[in-house]
Order: C-alpha cells, then sequence, then structure tokens
C-alpha cells in the first residue's frame, strides 16, 4: 500500500497539541502517534498506509504477509490447493466469526473478492480482473476461477484491500455506514471514530485468534506537528509514535525511557510531476529535472544516511529489483540544454509541501535550490496535509514529494499503480505511454520467472526512460516507543502486528 493518500485538518493538529483524556488511560491500552487521520474503513476505497496500516488489525484477509515480510502464510484460508491447469483455487475457510458473532463464511469471502473486482469504487479493480468466478461451494469452501494464470494472484489475496468483511453488514448498513464502523474480520473492532483526532479499537473477542492479542485495546492519535509528536512521547502522553524524523533519531535513542526501532522497509520517496501540465507533459524536461536534483545531496542531508539513492519505482530488496537501472547524475548544466532544447528554459514550478512535515519541508528547500541552479522555479506552497492529497489528486499541482511501501509481495500491485493503471491516472501523474502499460498486464501473466523478471527489468528501464517521477530515496521505518511497550514491530509491507504488542 501502499503510500500516504491523504492527511488531516486542523482539527487534527490542534487535538495533537493537548492530547485529550480517553479510553487509552486505562490499562493494556496502546497509543500511536501517527500525522494523518483515517479517511475510511471501506477497504476498496483506499490505497493510503494510515488506512491500511489500520485495516491489518481490524480486518483479516485469506493469505497474510509473514513477519519477516519475505513469504505468504495462511490467514482466514488455512489451506489451499491449485487445479493443474492453474486456473482453479480452492480455499478451505477457517471456523471464524466477525466481530458481531455472526459466523464468517466463504460467502463473505466471495463477496469480498467480487465487490474489489467490481464495485465502481473500487481503485484495485483492475489487480482482481483476473478472477472470473468466485463460489462459495460451501459454508467452509471458497473456489476461485480465473481467466488466465496470473503469477501474482495469491500475493493480491494478502493485500489489506482484498480484506474480507461482512456480506450482511455491508449490504444492511451500506458502504457508508460499513466505512465508519465496520463489522471487523481481525484482531480489534473500531469502537469510535473521532475525526481529525483518533480511532479508539478494543480487542475483537470473536477474533479466531483472540488468544493471541496481548492488548486490550489501539488508539491511533493524530498528531501531525512531528515535533508535538516526539515530545508526546517523551512526556510520556503517548506510547508509540511513527514517522520519526530522520534528525530526532539520535538524540531520541539517547533517551532512557524509549526504544528507537528502525525496521527493514519497501519505503521509496519520489517527485510526482503532473505530466498533464504544459511542459512537463515532454519527456525531455522531464529528464531534466532529473539531471537538476542532486538525490545524493538529499540522502546526506535530510535523511542523515539513513537513506538510500533510489533508481528504481520498485524497491531494493524487493522482487525483480533491477540494481543496475539508470541513475542520471546530478548535472545541472545538461539539465540547462535540455530545457532550452525542449523550448522550457523559464520553467516555473507550483511544489506542494506538507506544512508540519520536517523531512518534507526540508526536501522542498533543498530541490528548490538544485533546480535553481538549472534555471527552474520552484514555488513552494506549503499547505495542510488535509488539502495536499485532494490538490493532488484534482490536478492542482506541479511537483510533489510523496512515497508508497508495498502491501504485497509481488510487483504487480505498484507497477499496475503507477505504470499501468486508468481509474488513477497513474497515481495522480497523468502518466501514459501505452507500451509500458501493455507490458504492465503481460507481466501479470506471464509464469516463466526468467521471462516475468525480464519484464520488469525492462518495465524500470522504461520508466526511467520516461521519467514518469522522479526515484528519490530508499529508506527504512523508524518509530519510537515507550521502553514499557514489547513487540511495537512492522514488517517490511508496513504492517503492524499488534495482536503481538504488549503494554507492561
Amino acid at each position: 500500500m501502499t503510500n500516504r493518500w491523504k492527511s488531516i485538518g486542523l482539527a487534527a493538529l490542534l487535538a495533537g497539541l493537548t492530547l485529550s483524556a480517553s479510553y487509552a488511560e486505562a490499562a493494556g491500552v496502546l497509543t500511536i502517534g501517527r500525522r494523518e487521520d483515517s479517511t475510511t474503513f471501506d477497504p476498496i476505497k483506499t490505497a493510503q498506509n494510515i488506512d491500511n496500516w489500520v485495516f491489518s488489525n481490524v480486518y483479516d484477509v485469506l493469505i497474510r504477509v509473514d513477519k519477516t515480510g519475505t513469504k505468504l502464510e495462511p490467514g482466514l484460508a488455512e489451506s489451499w490447493t491449485t487445479s493443474d491447469d492453474g486456473l482453479t483455487y480452492t480455499f478451505k475457510i477457517r471456523d471464524a466469526k466477525f466481530s458481531d458473532s455472526s459466523p464468517l463464511t466463504a460467502e463473505d469471502a466471495a463477496y469480498s473478492l467480487l465487490r474489489i473486482r467490481d464495485d465502481a469504487a473500487s481503485l484495485w479493480s483492475d489487480s482482481y480482473k483476473v478472477i472470473d468466478t468466485a463460489v462459495a461451494t460451501d459454508a467452509h469452501t471458497l473456489t476461485i476461477k480465473l481467466k488466465n494464470q496470473s503469477a501474482p494472484f495469491l500475493s493480491t489475496l494478502a493485500l489489506p484491500n482484498a480484506s474480507v468483511i461482512s456480506k450482511k453488514g455491508m449490504e444492511s448498513l451500506g458502504p457508508d455506514a460499513y466505512g465508519e464502523k465496520p463489522i471487523a474480520s481481525g484482531a480489534f473492532v473500531v469502537e469510535e471514530w473521532r475525526r481529525g483526532d483518533r480511532v479508539i479499537l478494543k480487542k475483537n473477542p470473536n477474533f479466531w485468534q483472540a488468544d493471541r492479542v496481548k492488548l486490550d485495546g489501539v488508539e491511533w492519535i493524530s498528531v501531525p506537528d512531528d515535533n508535538t509528536r516526539m515530545l508526546n512521547v517523551q512526556a510520556g502522553e503517548l506510547d508509540t509514535a511513527i514517522f520519526v524524523p530522520f534528525s530526532r533519531v539520535e538524540e531520541l535513542k539517547k533517551d532512557p525511557n524509549l526504544n528507537v526501532d528502525i525496521d527493514a522497509s519497501t519505503r521509496e520517496d519520489h517527485l510526482l510531476i503532473n505530466h498533464a501540465h504544459g511542459a512537463l507533459g515532454k519527456k525531455e524536461v522531464r529528464q531534466a529535472l532529473d539531471l537538476a536534483i542532486d538525490k545524493k545531496a538529499i540522502v546526506d542531508t535530510v535523511t542523515f544516511g539513513q537513506g538510500s539513492v533510489a533508481n528504481s519505482y520498485i524497491p531494493k530488496g524487493a522482487l525483480y529489483y533491477y540494481a543496475d537501472n539508470l541513475q542520471r547524475p546530478y548535472d545541472p548544466e545538461k539539465a540547462k540544454e535540455l530545457l532550452a532544447a525542449a523550448g522550457a528554459s523559464d520553467l516555473t514550478l507550483n511544489y506542494l509541501v506538507r506544512a508540519g512535515d520536517e523531512v518534507d519541508e526540508q526536501t522542498a528547500v533543498l530541490v528548490q535550490q538544485q533546480l535553481q541552479k538549472a534555471g527552474i522555479t520552484a514555488n513552494l506552497q506549503k499547505v495542510d496535509p488535509s488539502q495536499e492529497w485532494d490538490m493532488i489528486v484534482a490536478g492542482d499541482y506541479d511537483v510533489s514529494v510523496n512515497y508508497w511501501t508495498n502491501d504485497i509481495l509481488d510487483p504487480d500491485q505498484k507497477t499496475t499503480f503507477v505504470l499501468g493503471h486508468d481509474s488513477n491516472n497513474n497515481y495522480s501523474t497523468n502518466y501514459k505511454n501505452e507500451a509500458v502499460k501493455e507490458l504492465v498486464a503481460k507481466a501479470r501473466l506471464e509464469l516463466d520467472p526468467k521471462k516475468r523478471e525480464q519484464m520488469y527489468v525492462d518495465l524500470q528501464k522504461m520508466a526511467k526512460d520516461d521519467v514518469n517521477w522522479i526515484d528519490l530515496y530508499y529508506s527504512p521505518y523508524i518509530n519510537v516507543s515507550r521502553k514499557n511497550i514489547e513487540n511495537f514491530y512492522q514488517n517490511p509491507l508496513g504492517r503492524f502486528f499488534l495482536e503481538d504488542t504488549v503494554k507492561n
């Protein structure tokens, strides 16, 4: 998933400055400080980490990604078989219940998959159109027939957005109500959602692994200002906080009351480019922008060496990552030449910046200075996080830094979403290359690992040549917690295993 797709409003900022008394004062309730508020609990309607990371403990999926972030393991499907022709998958659904005590059946699983495939509101339909039929042959048997063989199919079932929801609950409540207070299939249930402030979760006693869950509840609290969020943890007003600024890592490590966790990730930060805006539609102009940005300087200055320069949209260490992909050198003079040849020597850009995000603000100032050396003017427009993504989706931007973390093991998800997709205008960049889109579709169907790897190598080369966006850097997850918190862990795909977290 997934990526920082939307943020929060002024109400959350005010709420974050003085954390209100809450359910979290009870023993066994973990408080987590984050920048943004949730946007929905309807899985198919979001592609944001701020939603998916909460979904992962409110809902369960048929197949999970393990703690190492490297292999699949059973979830609600305790086992499965595949037909000889690779087209029919049969899943044995374990004996489980929803949070309202109703039985969780194969019919609910089939409904959830057909909904993510067919619903007009689904952001993920392309990845599930390979499904021909999904049928509950009995309460505990789900049979899925594919239109053709699909290499990433099992991986897509682990996507948080493909979580199993209650068919009866969705049909009776409707998507709006269900998206506000869902019927859970995972470790926790949504007790209350105070918009702009916090999401309050309580342990789900009907979860099939309820004995595994140590916490009584979890509160995800919105504190958009990085400095305030860190101070809240240091003061004991929060148990944990995510998105620790790179500049604070060494200081926080010295605090005897804290643990700073640096976990391997699939995070890649990049500069989004709106190809629909004038000269930015020219490949040569985008290549000039790439040449005009010194990524090593960003890594050294902004990440304090915690990051590494990115050369591909596929993160280092992920399946089919191409280590030898082109990495354009920092060359502002060459950038000037390309701009002149493209008739864009006087290029001026509207650069959206998230106010209160220390790393984003530092990056923006540095990139602005670098672009100026190539004759490019970048006007920084600081906006409240609640506005930024809506402006990007609306196309009201030229460039803006964003990030993505993988949600599944296979590269198809990210590749489809940013290179071969229509419904989201390829991550709101308006990038269009029909040859790339065609290869994305073919790679999804190719079963020969060597041939498939070559397809993704070619896609990485093509994306870099086109400059669909500008790859900046890869970095780990950096979170902080009080010493009395154990097992606060995030795997490389971003999932928090809160069912194993302990508050002493």
